[in-house]
């Protein structure tokens, strides 16, 4: 009799609701370790946690997910190396959206047993003795475990516990962050991936859905960077900062304009090349969309639809544009002489910016002539946008 109580109510007897409080409690926490220790640490160094918040992590992980920290660090690593190509272990664009978010986890575990990938992307990780002759070693102990102690706590009633915990995690951090994070949402930075925000805030997955901040700033520790933009993860990293238990390595230094400012220096530069999407973004913006609107003359519905559709699209990089719009589109608006005119000013800003070859004299000199360039066109847009290009400077993060 007993045992049958015990079956039933576990040693908790929690009711409910505390059930799910607790499930929900766990699982955030474990979201928090792909976040805050697998991602933002230990894949691109932005932050670096206390040791002993360190070793809570990877022993949470092993126990929860039954994942290694040195397989997700790698394969991470090369999603971020070989983005939206064939060599991208788990990119929508190229498995297919259904692949990646109901099977995300099967081309993870696929990867994680080419050692090529993990003896190239996985250096830096743990390699400590626990991690070799525990962790790796008995790699799935820690789920079975986790069944084991699911079933002792609440009972029967345990094993659907379990079960969440164990979905969890494969659905959301392999699934929707892999998958719908590159396919569906909206897009600050026009990155050369499909990198997409799914939204502003989600407050089950820790930040992460911020996808497009992220791929745009792949070291900096913070995800939100827009107003209205909401990263739980790094207000708990803040948190931690706080308590002298986590150390903010990288964040992107903020786009601030000087008014002062009247040539280009060695600072201008950076703060450009920091920010080349938003540069973009702001040329999108400020310089084509308003030349578009007033080139149309009181635009109907149907135009107005157009130019936000193209201007969406230019967005986004070239390869991840459906044909039917883009023919249809640029057909409409390139075939216009300001437009033609404004589409070359933005390739040779660009290409200024992708000529690593450059030294940054000769980086200066390129955007100083393109600036002269651009106050000569006649054209109010571009000559505002010209003369703001000389006016930026990064604040740096402060603690």
């Amino acid at each position: 009799m007993e045992f049958l109580n015990f079956l039933e109510t576990g040693l908790l007897d929690f009711s409910a609701w505390q059930i799910v409080l607790t499930v929900f409690i766990s699982v955030q926490i474990t979201l928090s370790g792909v976040s805050l220790f697998l991602h933002r640490e230990q894949t691109h160094r932005g932050i670096k946690l206390h040791p002993a918040i360190q070793h809570f992590y990877r022993f949470w992980m092993w126990f929860t997910t039954g994942m290694l920290t040195k397989d997700w660090v790698a394969i991470h690593r090369k999603h971020h190396a070989h983005c939206e190509t064939e060599d991208d272990p788990h990119s929508p664009q190229i498995h297919g959206i259904k692949k990646v978010l109901f099977h995300g986890v099967t081309l993870y575990t696929e990867e994680r047993k080419n050692q090529e990938t993990l003896d190239k992307y996985g250096k830096g990780t743990p390699d400590d003795w626990i991690e070799r002759n525990i962790y790796t070693k008995f790699h799935f102990l820690g789920i079975f475990l986790l069944a084991a102690v699911d079933i002792a706590l609440f009972g029967i009633i345990g094993a659907a516990v379990f079960a969440i915990q164990i979905i969890w995690i494969p659905f959301f951090a392999a699934g929707v962050i892999n998958g719908v994070g590159h396919y569906f949402g909206y897009r600050n930075y026009r990155t050369d991936d499909s990198s997409r925000n799914i939204s502003r805030f989600a407050f089950f997955i820790m930040g992460e859905e911020l996808h497009n901040n992220h791929h745009a700033f792949p070291s900096s520790s913070k995800f939100a960077h827009k107003k209205g933009e909401y990263d739980l993860g790094w207000y708990v990293i803040k948190g931690l900062n706080k308590l002298g238990l986590c150390e903010i390595k990288k964040v992107v230094p903020e786009l601030h304009i000087d008014e002062t400012q009247v040539e280009f220096s060695n600072e201008t530069v950076k703060a450009i090349l920091t920010h080349k999407f938003n540069v973009m973004q702001l040329y999108i913006k400020d310089v084509i969309n308003p030349n578009l609107n007033s080139e149309f003359e009181s635009p109907d519905k149907a135009v107005k639809k157009d130019i936000k559709k193209y201007t969406q699209q230019l967005s986004l990089d070239p390869q991840f544009v459906k044909s039917k719009w883009k023919n249809k589109l640029q057909a409409n608006f390139e075939a216009n002489h300001t437009m033609q005119s404004l589409m070359v000013y933005k390739a040779e800003l660009q290409a200024i910016w992708d000529n690593n070859s450059m030294s940054m004299e000769e980086m200066i000199e390129a955007f100083k002539a393109w600036c002269h360039k651009a106050e000569t066109s006649g054209n109010k847009m571009l000559q505002d946008f010209a003369a703001s290009l000389k006016q930026y400077k990064l604040n740096p993060y402060i603690s």
